[in-house]
């Protein structure tokens, strides 16, 4: 295991000045507030089907969509090179009705794909609902649950989770760093036979709540504190019961580790239909068709920018992340020179994101959700510093680019 004095950021190694783990950050989390953007009314709602409509009827200029339709499944490579745009299916949603959709690939209306880390985003929706049924505070340590993370975890709480900002030693590269990859092992080898109990097993590197660093294994260990608060059976059918049956998500898939754990962190399975009532669902402030299912001020609290951001060092490769609780948003440090990471989006825009191209968009100011399910390999070169990417925008994938297109749909 890495000394302590190791801050491993995401695809990138550097060494940061030792941190001694102590109390961390105790600043009581109040949910509270409506979310920051206006909540539309909705008089129809996907559950059963989508109600749709032409694009042109709500605000969508027909030569964008266009423009955007063609970057996002032009083909520069084939199958086996893996190069070029490689997008699965994209489903377009405005003013909560489905306008458009594009499958390709051998990928239907129909079929449920793998999300990656989109997965996180769910997580933290289903963390909120059991808030909503008094399972637990978002304060509360998460050990209070999840004993297997012992004393020397004891201040890590659950909304540090939920921020990615534990303090647990934990390495999240990829391809680029698979031998000391602390994500890779969890998932493939030593930890996949209980991964919240591998993570776990890791010490900690910074206090709790003062350092933010990209972690799948403080997803999985939410999950562990979750299965804690009722029986095995339960358990078993809970994201069912409790999001994806009422959202009608009846495509939705949740794979689990050897000890029966969701995989939180990388494993769930859906249609791009139904991913996109994930944004639906949070346009609408966690109110469901008249039902609240997440806690008033549980999307104010997803949408703010995790407080360790601002005491982590945070290098230009990592710009493009502004971590929420399990989301990303478009806020940028004006007081660290870090800009907006998708400067032609709205400020309001948050993501779901996930590894080779998953990802649902939400621009509230456009009433618009987007999802993107691709199988990229390589990007196009963003604006902040990146390596071995494909300088001609309309040749690769990037989330700068793809955003410019998706914001200039609407008529304004």
């Amino acid at each position: 295991m890495r000394s302590i004095c190791a801050t491993l950021f995401v695809g990138l190694l550097a060494l940061a000045g030792c941190s001694s783990p102590g109390a961390g950050d105790s600043t009581p989390v109040v949910l509270q507030g409506p979310p920051p953007f206006a909540v539309k009314p909705r008089t129809e709602w996907p559950t059963r089907a989508w109600t749709t409509a032409d694009p042109a009827s709500v605000g969508i200029d027909p030569a964008a969509l266009k423009k955007l339709d063609d970057y996002l499944f032009a083909r520069h490579g084939d199958d086996v090179d893996r190069k070029g745009q490689r997008t699965n299916a994209f489903v377009l949603v405005k003013d909560g009705k489905l306008v458009f959709e594009h499958y390709a690939r051998g990928t239907t209306a129909e079929t449920s794909l793998l999300t990656w880390s989109v997965s996180k985003s769910f997580v933290n929706t289903l963390i909120g609902i059991a808030a909503l049924e008094g399972r637990f505070k978002v304060d509360d340590p998460a050990g209070k649950y999840y004993t297997a993370l012992g004393p020397d975890k004891q201040n890590v709480r659950l909304t540090d989770l939920l921020r990615m900002s534990s303090g647990i030693d934990w390495n999240e590269t990829y391809e680029a760093s698979p031998v000391f990859s602390s994500v890779m092992a969890m998932l493939y080898t030593r930890g996949q036979d209980d991964m919240p109990r591998f993570v776990a097993g890791h010490g900690l590197a910074h206090a709790p709540g003062t350092h933010w660093s990209y972690s799948s294994g403080d997803t999985n260990l939410l999950l562990a504190a979750l299965r804690a608060t009722m029986s095995d059976a339960e358990y078993a059918s809970y994201p069912w019961k409790a999001l994806f049956e009422p959202l009608g998500m009846t495509s939705a898939r949740f794979e689990r580790d050897g000890a029966g754990n969701f995989v939180g962190s990388s494993y769930l399975y859906a249609n791009a239909r139904d991913l996109a009532k994930w944004g639906l669902l949070y346009l609408a402030d966690g109110v469901w068709d008249g039902k609240r299912l997440l806690p008033e001020g549980w999307v104010a609290y997803t949408l703010t920018m995790a407080p360790a951001y601002y005491t982590t060092d945070v290098p230009p490769p990592l710009w493009e992340d502004n971590p929420g609780a399990q989301v990303y948003l478009n806020a940028g440090d004006p007081k660290r020179n870090i800009p907006r990471p998708w400067p032609a989006a709205p400020p309001d825009t948050f993501a779901a994101l996930g590894h080779w191209g998953k990802s649902i968009f939400v621009i509230p100011s456009l009433d618009l959700v987007a999802v993107r399910m691709g199988d990229d390999r390589e990007y196009g070169c963003s604006a902040h510093v990146q390596k071995n990417c494909v300088p001609d925008r309309e040749k690769a994938f990037t989330k700068g680019y793809y955003l410019e297109l998706l914001s200039g749909l609407v008529k304004r």
